[in-house]
C-alpha cells in the first residue's frame, strides 16, 4: 500500500481527498502547514506528496525547493487554488512532477497519482546507458557526467531515458509526455517543456559546448550526439 502525505491547509479538502485515495488503495497522511509537514517528512518518506501552492505559514513552492533538496526523488503533485500559469509554471520549475488547479477532480488525482508512482518505479530490466561522457542509472534515477552524480526527478529521468534509448532520433512531444508524465499534453500544457528545460539546466551541454538535448520546433526533442 503506498503512503501519500498531503499538504493542504483546507482540512476539509483533506478530509475529503483521504477518504477517498483511501477507498482507492492508499494510506493517506495530512498537514496543515509546512512546519507540521517538514516534521512528517523527517519522520518518514511518504511514497508520493500532494502539496498546496498557499500554505498558512509560508509558500508551498519554498517547501518544494526544500524537498528537492532533501528528496530529489520524491514524486510531488502541485494544487493551487488560483490556477495561475505562473504558479503551475514555477511548480514545474522547481521540479513538481505534475500539476492540478483546484477544485479538481478525485478521480483525475488519482489517475495522476498513480502515473507519477508508476514512473517512479521503473522496470528492473531497464540498465545503464552510456553516451560520451554521460552515464544515467534508469532504476536509481541518477545521472554521471564527468564522475559527478546528479539525482533527478521521476519526470527527469523517464525523460532522459527515452531520449538515450533512441540518440538522435526525434521524439513526438505527445509520445515524451505519456512517458515523463503518464498522460498526454492539453491545449497550452507545457509542462513537458518544463521538464526538458529543468533537465537541460542539471546535465548541462556536450564538453564542446554542444546542446545535449534539441528542441525541433512544433515536433518534439531529440539527444543529440
Amino acid at each position: 500500500m503506498s503512503e501519500l502525505l498531503i499538504i493542504d491547509d483546507d482540512q476539509e479538502l483533506c478530509e475529503l481527498l483521504s477518504s477517498w485515495l483511501s477507498q482507492e488503495g492508499f494510506q493517506v497522511r495530512a498537514c496543515h502547514d509546512g512546519q507540521s509537514a517538514r516534521k512528517a517528512l523527517a519522520e518518514a518518506a511518504p511514497a508520493a506528496v500532494v502539496l498546496d501552492v498557499m500554505l498558512p505559514d509560508g509558500s508551498g513552492l519554498e517547501l518544494l525547493k526544500q524537498l528537492r533538496n532533501d528528496h530529489a526523488d520524491l514524486p510531488v503533485l502541485m494544487l493551487s487554488a488560483r490556477g495561475e500559469p505562473l504558479d503551475r509554471i514555477l511548480g514545474l520549475e522547481l521540479g513538481a512532477d505534475d500539476y492540478l488547479a483546484k477544485p479538481c477532480d478525485p478521480r483525475e488525482l488519482t489517475a495522476r497519482l498513480r502515473a507519477v508512482l508508476r514512473r517512479s518505479h521503473p522496470a528492473a530490466v531497464s540498465t545503464q546507458l552510456e553516451l560520451g561522457d554521460l552515464s544515467f542509472s534508469p532504476v536509481r534515477g541518477v545521472v554521471s557526467i564527468d564522475e559527478k552524480e546528479l539525482t533527478l526527478t521521476v519526470s527527469e529521468s523517464r525523460l532522459l531515458e527515452a531520449l538515450l534509448k533512441q540518440p538522435g532520433e526525434p521524439l513526438d512531444k505527445q509520445e515524451l509526455a505519456q512517458i515523463a508524465l503518464g498522460r498526454k499534453l492539453t491545449l497550452y500544457d507545457r509542462s513537458l517543456d518544463m521538464h526538458v528545460s529543468n533537465l537541460r539546466k542539471k546535465i548541462g551541454p556536450h564538453p564542446d559546448g554542444r546542446p545535449r538535448i534539441v528542441a525541433l520546433r512544433s515536433r518534439g526533442y531529440f539527444y543529440c550526439l
